[in-house]
């Protein structure tokens, strides 16, 4: 028992409680573990969120694709996690993101009604959800006002990092290299000559429709050295 309590105190969402809040929280609902198989298909992207859903232990892999459908970002999420705890509210209460297990992954997930009559009522809850949301809405804000890079290098680089949740760890881009000339609005030709200068830096792997990203730390670290 202390092991499982251990444990799900390390969660995002839990850390700060007490061992006697978490306790009566363990006592009021039920948690609805479940063991998922390495690819197994755990979310699928446009499906209601209804629960909110914990990463307890492995990799999640997570794609997201544009409304346009012409690229696809990949990241990896590991242990302890909570999975877009942003869906649960809002005008869009739909994931936005599928995810698969990348290794054996455990899940937990708690029903929406519980976390409104009894997890919120407890304050680090609550101020640890709120952090994890207004996190989220700043990052995304300072995304968006970044100075633009003029290079096109610089253009792709700003194109990967604005994508991912984090910047950091191994990440992939599958889209065409057309339709990556599209997004750009720039030619086939120039992005090529892009992305093989990038690969010869180091910065990433280019593959048949994929562009992996082997730590997307290094881009950050090329990005902020240019503005």
């Amino acid at each position: 028992m202390d092991t499982m309590f251990n444990t799900l105190l390390q969660l995002p969402l839990f850390q700060g409680l007490c061992h006697e809040d978490f306790t009566y929280i363990l006592e009021k609902t039920k948690l609805h573990f479940t063991k998922h198989k390495n690819n197994e298909v755990i979310i699928e992207s446009g499906s209601p969120c209804k629960n909110l859903m914990f990463l307890l232990s492995g990799v999640l892999s997570v794609q997201t694709t544009s409304k346009d459908g012409l690229y696809s970002f990949v990241e990896y999420i590991e242990a302890p996690a909570v999975i877009e705890p942003q869906a649960l509210f809002g005008m869009q209460v739909n994931y936005v993101s599928t995810y698969s297990a990348r290794t054996e992954v455990n899940t937990i997930s708690i029903c929406k009604s519980f976390i409104l009559s009894g997890l919120m009522r407890f304050e680090i809850f609550r101020l640890n959800y709120m952090n994890i949301i207004s996190n989220k809405a700043q990052s995304l804000n300072a995304k968006i006002w970044d100075q633009t890079p003029t290079t096109l290098e610089g253009r792709i680089i700003r194109f990967i990092l604005i994508h991912v949740d984090k910047a950091q760890g191994e990440k992939m881009l599958k889209a065409k290299m057309e339709d990556l000339a599209e997004c750009f609005d720039d030619t086939r030709l120039n992005i090529s000559k892009a992305l093989n200068s990038l690969q010869d830096r180091g910065l990433i792997v280019l593959r048949r429709k994929e562009i992996i990203v082997p730590d997307a730390s290094k881009l950050l670290e090329i990005e902020i050295s240019e503005r």
